[in-house]
């Protein structure tokens, strides 16, 4: 069983699919390596594909310690494993938990990007985050009550989850599965230390402005925390294209695999082959919304 070694010792499993381009995918809170499944069949045909567990998330280790777990930490992990793989540049491709350390990756290790995708990411971003922290910490806590099992029961039907029990229900029952089999200590700790203290995504305005990696976003339209942020990194990133992926929740790369290869199967083609542009400053105004007699006129 594979593991790279983070810069602080402790071990992430991964396993490698594959041959070619890299790809490393990142996952959610709610899932880990396996998460990727439909995505490494898929891509793993024509790409090196990578999928790892996190720290926290058997088979990685599982630090005892809160201070082990944040949202820096989480980015500098995907630049671990790349080193110990020997990658120099790879598509980096994350989901909710896993698409904000992408896209932080993005803004921080620019060079160590052929592009990012950020799928699902934002909830939580709002100007008051005291209540966001709130529900964050009574879920750690309600974690370490009940257990990973109890408490997987509920988490997995949120009101953005229940798209893919509709859709897919085997599927469903597998994803509800490979979450209650993990550490219960682990998932409390990625609550509390990457959850709870990642930024708003609205503060990272300044930065994302300034960010040229080439960059997909994706969301299901029914995934209402991360439509307003998906919008907002859309209009405030000038190498960003947005996907928005219908009658789908949270969970889009298991819901729709489909369409979420697609998606970024064509992304990452104009990428590889030097046709994504960014777009005009210009158009980002908001004096380029107005009708042409007025623009003129102002």
């Amino acid at each position: 069983m594979p593991f790279a070694t983070a810069s602080d010792g402790v071990r992430l499993h991964y396993e490698e699919t594959g041959s070619g381009t890299p790809i490393v995918f990142v996952h959610e809170f709610a899932g880990d390596h396996r998460s990727w499944e439909p995505q490494v069949r898929h891509f793993g045909r024509r790409y090196r594909v990578v999928a790892y567990a996190a720290r926290g998330y058997p088979p990685s280790d599982v630090p005892a310690e809160e201070s082990s777990y944040s949202q820096e930490r989480a980015v500098d992990d995907v630049r671990d494993v790349l080193d110990a793989l020997g990658v120099e540049r790879a598509h980096i491709v994350g989901l909710s938990m896993g698409g904000y350390a992408s896209l932080i990756f993005g803004l921080t290790y620019p060079e160590r990007c052929l592009s990012i995708t950020v799928a699902g990411a934002g909830y939580g971003s709002t100007a008051d985050r005291s209540e966001f922290e709130r529900d964050v910490e009574r879920v750690a806590q309600r974690l370490l009550d009940e257990g990973i099992e109890a408490f997987g029961e509920v988490y997995t039907r949120g009101p953005t989850r229940v798209q893919f029990e509709d859709k897919d229900p085997r599927g469903f029952e597998e994803f509800r599965q490979q979450f209650r089999e993990s550490s219960t200590l682990g998932h409390a700790n990625t609550m509390l230390g990457v959850q709870r203290n990642r930024p708003s995504i609205l503060a990272l305005e300044e930065r994302l402005r300034g960010l040229t990696v080439p960059t997909l976003i994706v969301t299901g339209d029914e995934d209402e925390p991360c439509l307003e942020p998906g919008l907002f990194m859309k209009r405030t990133i000038r190498s960003a294209a947005l996907v928005l992926i219908p009658r789908s929740g949270h969970t889009v790369n298991l819901e729709e695999p489909a369409a979420f290869n697609r998606s970024v199967e064509e992304f990452m083609a104009q990428v590889d082959a030097g046709r994504w542009s960014e777009r005009n400053p210009a158009s980002l105004s908001e004096s380029a919304l107005l009708p042409a007699g007025e623009r003129e006129r102002g």
